[in-house]
Protein backbone atom coordinates (compact mmCIF):
# COMPACT_ATOMS: atom_id res chain seq x y z
CA UNK A 1 0.00 0.00 0.00
CA UNK A 2 2.80 2.41 0.01
CA UNK A 3 1.65 3.84 -3.64
CA UNK A 4 -1.66 4.33 -1.65
CA UNK A 5 -0.06 6.03 0.73
CA UNK A 6 1.91 8.57 -1.89
CA UNK A 7 -1.05 8.83 -3.61
CA UNK A 8 -3.15 9.43 -0.59
CA UNK A 9 -1.03 12.50 0.61
CA UNK A 10 -1.42 14.01 -2.98
CA UNK A 11 -4.98 13.82 -3.22
CA UNK A 12 -5.82 14.70 0.34
CA UNK A 13 -3.08 18.11 -0.68
CA UNK A 14 -5.54 18.94 -3.80
CA UNK A 15 -9.16 17.98 -2.46
CA UNK A 16 -11.35 20.56 -1.42
CA UNK A 17 -12.43 19.38 1.68
CA UNK A 18 -14.35 21.61 3.63
CA UNK A 19 -17.10 23.02 1.31
CA UNK A 20 -18.80 21.08 -1.75
CA UNK A 21 -22.67 21.07 -3.75
CA UNK A 22 -21.84 20.78 -7.06
CA UNK A 23 -22.04 17.11 -7.06
CA UNK A 24 -25.57 17.03 -5.87
CA UNK A 25 -29.05 16.21 -6.81
CA UNK A 26 -30.15 18.87 -8.77
CA UNK A 27 -26.67 20.77 -8.74
CA UNK A 28 -25.94 21.03 -12.14
CA UNK A 29 -22.99 23.51 -11.88
CA UNK A 30 -20.00 21.64 -13.09
CA UNK A 31 -17.84 23.15 -10.11
CA UNK A 32 -16.42 20.90 -7.44
CA UNK A 33 -17.85 20.98 -3.86
CA UNK A 34 -19.46 16.46 -4.22
CA UNK A 35 -22.74 4.11 -7.44
CA UNK A 36 -21.83 2.84 -10.15
CA UNK A 37 -22.85 4.93 -9.20
CA UNK A 38 -23.58 8.05 -7.20
CA UNK A 39 -22.64 10.41 -4.85
CA UNK A 40 -23.79 13.74 -4.62
CA UNK A 41 -25.64 15.88 -2.14
CA UNK A 42 -28.69 17.93 -3.08
CA UNK A 43 -29.44 20.96 -1.29
CA UNK A 44 -29.16 19.92 2.42
CA UNK A 45 -32.49 21.32 4.04
CA UNK A 46 -31.83 20.04 7.67
CA UNK A 47 -28.44 19.74 9.30
CA UNK A 48 -27.60 17.47 12.80
CA UNK A 49 -25.41 19.11 15.43
CA UNK A 50 -21.96 17.30 15.76
CA UNK A 51 -21.17 15.20 18.40
CA UNK A 52 -18.42 12.97 19.30
CA UNK A 53 -19.74 9.44 18.51
CA UNK A 54 -17.54 7.20 20.02
CA UNK A 55 -18.67 3.63 18.93
CA UNK A 56 -20.88 0.78 20.31
CA UNK A 57 -17.45 -0.50 22.04
CA UNK A 58 -16.64 -3.26 20.39
CA UNK A 59 -13.26 -3.91 17.72
CA UNK A 60 -15.91 -4.68 14.71
CA UNK A 61 -15.44 -2.39 11.65
CA UNK A 62 -18.76 -2.82 8.95
CA UNK A 63 -18.20 -2.45 5.51
CA UNK A 64 -21.39 -1.50 3.79
CA UNK A 65 -21.65 -1.32 -0.21
CA UNK A 66 -23.94 -1.82 -2.92
CA UNK A 67 -23.62 -5.27 -4.75
CA UNK A 68 -19.90 -6.76 -5.15
CA UNK A 69 -20.59 -8.19 -8.34
CA UNK A 70 -19.49 -4.92 -9.77
CA UNK A 71 -16.15 -4.49 -9.90
CA UNK A 72 -16.11 -1.02 -8.13
CA UNK A 73 -18.13 -2.01 -5.22
CA UNK A 74 -15.86 -4.92 -4.88
CA UNK A 75 -12.94 -2.89 -4.44
CA UNK A 76 -14.56 -0.79 -1.95
CA UNK A 77 -15.38 -3.72 0.43
CA UNK A 78 -11.87 -5.18 -0.80
CA UNK A 79 -9.94 -2.39 0.11
CA UNK A 80 -11.89 -1.31 3.43
CA UNK A 81 -11.76 -4.59 4.61
CA UNK A 82 -7.60 -4.56 4.28
CA UNK A 83 -7.41 -1.98 5.73
CA UNK A 84 -9.49 -1.84 8.61
CA UNK A 85 -7.68 -5.30 9.33
CA UNK A 86 -4.59 -3.45 8.91
CA UNK A 87 -5.28 -1.34 11.76
CA UNK A 88 -6.50 -4.19 13.88
CA UNK A 89 -10.29 -4.62 13.09
CA UNK A 90 -12.12 -7.53 12.90
CA UNK A 91 -14.32 -6.79 9.96
CA UNK A 92 -17.80 -7.14 8.46
CA UNK A 93 -18.46 -6.54 4.92
CA UNK A 94 -21.99 -6.47 3.94
CA UNK A 95 -23.96 -5.80 0.63
CA UNK A 96 -27.05 -3.97 0.23
CA UNK A 97 -27.86 -4.20 -3.36
CA UNK A 98 -28.87 -0.16 -3.58
CA UNK A 99 -31.66 -1.50 -1.35
CA UNK A 100 -32.65 0.84 1.23
CA UNK A 101 -34.53 -1.79 3.65
CA UNK A 102 -31.43 -4.10 3.42
CA UNK A 103 -29.21 -1.29 4.25
CA UNK A 104 -31.05 -0.42 7.13
CA UNK A 105 -30.57 -4.35 8.68
CA UNK A 106 -27.36 -3.95 8.01
CA UNK A 107 -26.90 -0.77 10.05
CA UNK A 108 -28.88 -2.98 12.33
CA UNK A 109 -26.67 -5.87 12.67
CA UNK A 110 -23.79 -3.12 13.11
CA UNK A 111 -25.53 -1.49 16.11
CA UNK A 112 -26.50 -4.82 17.33
CA UNK A 113 -22.51 -5.92 17.07
CA UNK A 114 -21.53 -2.73 18.85
CA UNK A 115 -19.67 -1.88 15.69
CA UNK A 116 -16.60 1.12 16.23
CA UNK A 117 -17.52 2.27 13.00
CA UNK A 118 -19.43 2.12 9.43
CA UNK A 119 -17.84 2.43 6.54
CA UNK A 120 -20.45 3.01 3.52
CA UNK A 121 -21.45 3.47 0.28
CA UNK A 122 -25.09 3.96 0.63
CA UNK A 123 -28.51 2.91 -1.07
CA UNK A 124 -29.35 6.47 -1.94
CA UNK A 125 -29.35 10.49 -0.94
CA UNK A 126 -32.64 10.00 0.75
CA UNK A 127 -33.59 6.65 1.39
CA UNK A 128 -30.04 5.97 3.55
CA UNK A 129 -31.04 9.11 6.12
CA UNK A 130 -33.14 7.06 8.46
CA UNK A 131 -30.49 4.23 8.67
CA UNK A 132 -27.61 6.96 9.45
CA UNK A 133 -29.91 8.64 11.63
CA UNK A 134 -29.87 5.35 13.05
CA UNK A 135 -26.11 4.71 13.60
CA UNK A 136 -26.05 8.24 15.13
CA UNK A 137 -28.20 7.94 17.64
CA UNK A 138 -26.39 4.24 18.65
CA UNK A 139 -23.48 6.59 19.08
CA UNK A 140 -21.60 4.51 16.38
CA UNK A 141 -20.04 6.76 13.52
CA UNK A 142 -20.55 6.30 9.74
CA UNK A 143 -18.18 7.44 7.17
CA UNK A 144 -19.87 7.46 3.82
CA UNK A 145 -18.08 7.12 0.63
CA UNK A 146 -18.93 7.37 -2.73
CA UNK A 147 -22.36 9.22 -2.14
CA UNK A 148 -23.43 11.82 0.00
CA UNK A 149 -26.94 11.86 1.47
CA UNK A 150 -28.98 14.54 2.02
CA UNK A 151 -28.44 16.32 5.54
CA UNK A 152 -25.66 17.31 7.20
CA UNK A 153 -24.02 16.34 10.41
CA UNK A 154 -25.11 12.58 10.64
CA UNK A 155 -22.25 11.25 8.93
CA UNK A 156 -18.74 12.42 10.29
CA UNK A 157 -17.27 12.17 6.82
CA UNK A 158 -18.75 12.27 3.51
CA UNK A 159 -15.87 11.05 0.86
CA UNK A 160 -16.53 10.74 -2.98
CA UNK A 161 -15.30 11.53 -5.82
CA UNK A 162 -15.29 14.78 -7.73
CA UNK A 163 -17.97 13.75 -10.72
CA UNK A 164 -18.77 16.84 -12.01
CA UNK A 165 -14.99 17.90 -12.63
CA UNK A 166 -14.61 14.28 -13.90
CA UNK A 167 -17.64 13.80 -16.28
CA UNK A 168 -16.09 17.63 -17.29
CA UNK A 169 -12.85 16.50 -18.19
CA UNK A 170 -13.57 13.55 -20.00
CA UNK A 171 -16.41 15.33 -22.00
CA UNK A 172 -13.46 17.74 -23.45
CA UNK A 173 -11.47 14.58 -24.47
CA UNK A 174 -14.73 13.55 -26.60
CA UNK A 175 -15.96 16.43 -28.19
CA UNK A 176 -12.40 17.04 -29.48
CA UNK A 177 -12.19 13.08 -30.35
CA UNK A 178 -15.61 13.68 -32.55
CA UNK A 179 -13.98 16.81 -34.35
CA UNK A 180 -16.72 19.01 -32.45
CA UNK A 181 -19.74 17.95 -34.24
CA UNK A 182 -21.95 15.10 -35.39
CA UNK A 183 -24.90 13.33 -33.52
CA UNK A 184 -24.86 11.27 -30.80
CA UNK A 185 -26.82 9.53 -28.04
CA UNK A 186 -26.03 9.36 -23.98
CA UNK A 187 -26.95 6.36 -21.65
CA UNK A 188 -27.88 7.24 -18.31
CA UNK A 189 -27.70 5.72 -15.08
CA UNK A 190 -30.09 5.01 -12.14
CA UNK A 191 -32.28 8.18 -12.64
CA UNK A 192 -32.68 8.07 -8.79
CA UNK A 193 -29.28 7.96 -8.14
CA UNK A 194 -27.66 11.30 -7.57
CA UNK A 195 -24.33 11.05 -9.56
CA UNK A 196 -26.94 10.19 -12.48
CA UNK A 197 -27.60 13.86 -12.98
CA UNK A 198 -24.95 15.14 -11.77
CA UNK A 199 -22.30 13.05 -14.46
CA UNK A 200 -25.30 14.19 -17.01
CA UNK A 201 -25.14 18.10 -16.32
CA UNK A 202 -21.55 17.91 -16.52
CA UNK A 203 -21.39 15.92 -19.83
CA UNK A 204 -23.56 18.56 -21.04
CA UNK A 205 -21.48 21.38 -19.47
CA UNK A 206 -19.26 20.95 -22.22
CA UNK A 207 -21.29 19.40 -25.55
CA UNK A 208 -23.46 21.82 -25.24
CA UNK A 209 -20.93 24.41 -25.85
CA UNK A 210 -20.50 23.22 -29.28
CA UNK A 211 -23.65 23.65 -31.36
CA UNK A 212 -22.79 21.28 -34.33
CA UNK A 213 -22.99 18.33 -31.51
CA UNK A 214 -26.40 17.47 -31.66
CA UNK A 215 -27.63 14.70 -28.47
CA UNK A 216 -30.83 12.38 -30.85
CA UNK A 217 -31.33 10.21 -28.33
CA UNK A 218 -30.93 9.63 -24.16
CA UNK A 219 -31.98 6.94 -22.13
CA UNK A 220 -31.74 5.09 -19.11
CA UNK A 221 -29.27 1.74 -18.61
CA UNK A 222 -30.01 1.70 -14.63
CA UNK A 223 -26.09 1.29 -14.52
CA UNK A 224 -26.31 -2.16 -16.18
CA UNK A 225 -24.56 -3.81 -18.73
CA UNK A 226 -26.69 -5.75 -20.40
CA UNK A 227 -29.66 -3.15 -20.33
CA UNK A 228 -26.89 -0.79 -22.25
CA UNK A 229 -26.40 -3.64 -24.48
CA UNK A 230 -29.82 -3.64 -25.35
CA UNK A 231 -30.67 -0.06 -25.52
CA UNK A 232 -27.47 0.56 -27.56
CA UNK A 233 -29.06 -2.14 -29.93
CA UNK A 234 -32.64 0.09 -30.51
CA UNK A 235 -30.72 3.55 -30.74
CA UNK A 236 -28.48 2.15 -33.11
CA UNK A 237 -31.44 0.77 -35.37
CA UNK A 238 -33.57 4.25 -34.94
CA UNK A 239 -30.94 6.44 -35.55
CA UNK A 240 -28.16 5.03 -37.56
CA UNK A 241 -26.30 8.51 -37.87
CA UNK A 242 -25.15 9.16 -34.71
CA UNK A 243 -21.64 8.73 -34.16
CA UNK A 244 -20.96 9.08 -30.63
CA UNK A 245 -22.40 7.66 -27.48
CA UNK A 246 -21.46 8.86 -23.58
CA UNK A 247 -22.57 6.93 -20.93
CA UNK A 248 -22.84 7.53 -17.09
CA UNK A 249 -20.56 4.92 -16.03
CA UNK A 250 -18.34 1.72 -17.53
CA UNK A 251 -20.37 -0.91 -17.31
CA UNK A 252 -22.69 0.62 -19.27
CA UNK A 253 -19.91 1.76 -21.50
CA UNK A 254 -18.64 -1.94 -21.91
CA UNK A 255 -22.16 -3.01 -23.10
CA UNK A 256 -22.66 0.10 -25.78
CA UNK A 257 -19.08 -1.05 -26.37
CA UNK A 258 -19.78 -4.61 -27.40
CA UNK A 259 -23.62 -4.25 -28.64
CA UNK A 260 -21.59 -1.31 -31.38
CA UNK A 261 -19.01 -4.42 -32.10
CA UNK A 262 -22.11 -6.61 -32.55
CA UNK A 263 -23.15 -4.18 -35.23
CA UNK A 264 -20.59 -3.47 -37.06
CA UNK A 265 -20.14 -0.02 -36.16
CA UNK A 266 -16.45 0.49 -35.19
CA UNK A 267 -17.14 4.59 -35.74
CA UNK A 268 -18.96 5.05 -32.37
CA UNK A 269 -17.15 7.16 -29.99
CA UNK A 270 -17.80 5.98 -26.50
CA UNK A 271 -16.98 7.34 -23.08
CA UNK A 272 -17.78 6.53 -19.75
CA UNK A 273 -17.10 6.94 -15.83
CA UNK A 274 -15.44 4.91 -13.41
CA UNK A 275 -12.14 4.22 -14.17
CA UNK A 276 -12.83 0.14 -14.27
CA UNK A 277 -9.98 -2.38 -15.70
CA UNK A 278 -12.83 -3.26 -18.38
CA UNK A 279 -13.09 0.13 -19.85
CA UNK A 280 -9.24 0.10 -19.50
CA UNK A 281 -8.99 -2.85 -22.02
CA UNK A 282 -11.36 -1.42 -24.54
CA UNK A 283 -9.43 1.87 -24.64
CA UNK A 284 -6.22 0.22 -25.17
CA UNK A 285 -8.33 -2.06 -27.98
CA UNK A 286 -9.48 1.31 -29.18
CA UNK A 287 -13.10 -0.05 -28.38
CA UNK A 288 -13.29 3.42 -26.51
CA UNK A 289 -12.30 6.98 -26.50
CA UNK A 290 -11.66 7.18 -22.45
CA UNK A 291 -13.34 7.56 -19.06
CA UNK A 292 -12.73 8.96 -15.53
CA UNK A 293 -11.19 7.28 -13.18
CA UNK A 294 -13.47 7.71 -9.51
CA UNK A 295 -10.49 6.46 -7.41
CA UNK A 296 -12.52 4.56 -4.90
CA UNK A 297 -9.33 2.57 -3.64
CA UNK A 298 -7.96 6.03 -2.08
CA UNK A 299 -11.00 7.36 -0.64
CA UNK A 300 -12.05 4.25 0.65
CA UNK A 301 -8.76 3.94 2.62
CA UNK A 302 -9.38 7.47 3.16
CA UNK A 303 -12.48 6.67 5.27
CA UNK A 304 -11.01 4.05 7.14
CA UNK A 305 -8.20 5.89 8.35
CA UNK A 306 -10.14 9.03 9.03
CA UNK A 307 -12.74 6.59 11.16
CA UNK A 308 -9.68 4.94 13.00
CA UNK A 309 -8.22 8.22 13.97
CA UNK A 310 -11.66 10.03 15.43
CA UNK A 311 -12.63 7.17 17.30
CA UNK A 312 -9.16 6.86 19.13
CA UNK A 313 -8.93 10.67 19.48
CA UNK A 314 -12.59 11.64 20.75
CA UNK A 315 -13.93 12.90 17.95
CA UNK A 316 -10.70 14.81 16.55
CA UNK A 317 -10.82 14.35 12.54
CA UNK A 318 -7.44 13.20 10.49
CA UNK A 319 -5.65 16.31 9.40
CA UNK A 320 -8.61 18.78 10.35
CA UNK A 321 -10.43 17.52 7.50
CA UNK A 322 -14.23 18.09 7.36
CA UNK A 323 -17.45 16.76 6.83
CA UNK A 324 -17.93 17.18 2.88
CA UNK A 325 -14.61 15.89 0.93
CA UNK A 326 -13.95 15.57 -2.48
CA UNK A 327 -11.44 13.96 -4.45
CA UNK A 328 -10.86 14.45 -8.23
CA UNK A 329 -11.09 12.36 -10.95
CA UNK A 330 -8.45 11.48 -13.76
CA UNK A 331 -9.28 11.14 -16.97
CA UNK A 332 -8.24 8.18 -18.56
CA UNK A 333 -7.13 8.16 -22.46
CA UNK A 334 -5.04 6.12 -24.59
CA UNK A 335 -1.90 7.97 -23.38
CA UNK A 336 -2.15 7.14 -19.52
CA UNK A 337 -4.36 3.75 -19.38
CA UNK A 338 -1.43 1.90 -19.19
CA UNK A 339 -1.04 3.34 -15.44
CA UNK A 340 -4.27 2.42 -14.57
CA UNK A 341 -4.73 -0.79 -12.63
CA UNK A 342 -7.78 -1.85 -9.95
CA UNK A 343 -9.23 1.59 -9.69
CA UNK A 344 -5.46 3.25 -8.51
CA UNK A 345 -3.92 5.57 -11.36
CA UNK A 346 0.02 5.80 -10.68
CA UNK A 347 2.77 7.87 -12.55
CA UNK A 348 5.41 6.52 -13.12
Amino acid sequence: MKKMKKLLAMTMALTMVLTMTACGGSDSSNSSSNSNTAAGSGTNTESTESKFLPGGGSNIAYIITPATSNAFFATESDVGAAKAKELGYEVKTVSHDDDASKQLEAVEAAISDKAAFIVLDNAGADASIEAIQAAYDAGIPCFLIDREINQSGLAVAQIVADNAQGAAAIAEVWVESMNYEGKYAELLGLESDTNCQVRSDNFHSVIDQYPDLEMVAQQSANWDQTEAYEKTESILESNPEITGIICGNDTMACGVAAACEDAGRSDIKIIGLDGSDDAGALIKAGKMIGTALQQCALFTEMAVEQADYYINHDGETLDGVGEKQLVPCVAITADNVDNLSKFVYTEE
